[in-house]
């Protein structure tokens, strides 16, 4: 069996790496965390893992806006291997504060392969306040994305207060649309387009995830770590939980790099 290898940022305010480093373990993959100063001075190198893996938090103090100071700081500094990196064939996903990293730094949607400019943004709930709480999710069976493959529904957790998907103009969120790299919508319980609190921050079509037009670089808002165990269900007492729901989405990832990359 190939060994997939995964690197798990963290520093600088992101607070989420080890239930995502977890996730991967648990998906068959070794996961090493390390801090995003020891890939500036080359202490680790990106080029010895196949997936790249920037968990939630607050870089930052989401100063200026959520993620965008981490971002710039990785425009500056790795583009380069980046670059490397998703030309190689390999995967790079971020949640939450991640999702919100990579948006900015112009990896998704990446419009005809242009990792480097913005053309959506994450900005402050439509409620106006931080949102904690249980969400239901539909998966687009026509999208490219990796991760969600042969997923249909997800019941998942959101904690952030700046998820609400904004795209540049009209023609962006058609082309987001149209060209399958929406792979994520909030919906509500029994499946119908959601209104608050069910799309709890006013995403813009209810977009809670999108991938590039390879599938292969994935962004979401609600946390998949956050459900790796069915004790994380919010009653599994009850017996509700009978499997982990976010775990597809890392088996997913694991098992396309044993396939097509390691």
């Amino acid at each position: 069996m190939k060994n997939v290898k995964v690197l798990v940022v963290t520093g600088y305010g992101l607070n989420a790496e080890y239930e995502m480093a977890h996730s991967f373990r648990n998906a068959g993959a070794e996961s090493t965390i390390a801090h995003f100063s020891d890939l500036l001075k080359k202490n680790i190198s990106l080029d010895s893992f196949h997936i790249l893996a920037i968990p939630g938090g607050f870089a930052f103090g989401d100063d200026i806006a959520g993620g965008k100071v981490f971002a710039i700081k990785l425009k500056h500094t790795m583009r380069p291997d980046l670059e490397q990196f998703i030309a190689d064939g390999k995967l790079i996903f971020g949640a939450c504060n991640g999702f919100q990293i990579i948006a900015k730094l112009g990896l998704l949607p990446a419009f005809g392969k242009d990792y480097f400019t913005q053309t959506v943004t994450l900005a402050a709930n439509a409620s106006g306040r931080f949102e904690n709480r249980w969400v239901h999710l539909k998966a687009n069976k026509k999208s490219p994305c990796v991760f969600t493959k042969g997923i249909d529904r997800l019941y998942q957790v959101v904690r952030h207060g700046e998820g609400n998907l904004i795209p540049l103009d009209n023609a962006t969120r058609r082309r987001l649309h149209d060209n399958g790299h929406v792979a994520l919508q909030y919906i509500s319980p029994d499946g119908t387009e959601a209104g608050y609190p069910w799309n709890p921050n006013g995403a813009t079509d209810g977009i809670a995830g999108i991938c590039d037009e390879t599938g292969r670089v994935f962004g979401m808002m609600p946390h998949p770590e956050a459900f790796n165990d069915v004790t994380n269900h919010p009653r599994w007492t009850r017996g509700e939980a009978k499997e982990a729901g976010g775990m597809q989405i890392f088996r997913n990832a694991v098992g396309y790099v044993r396939e097509k990359v390691a």
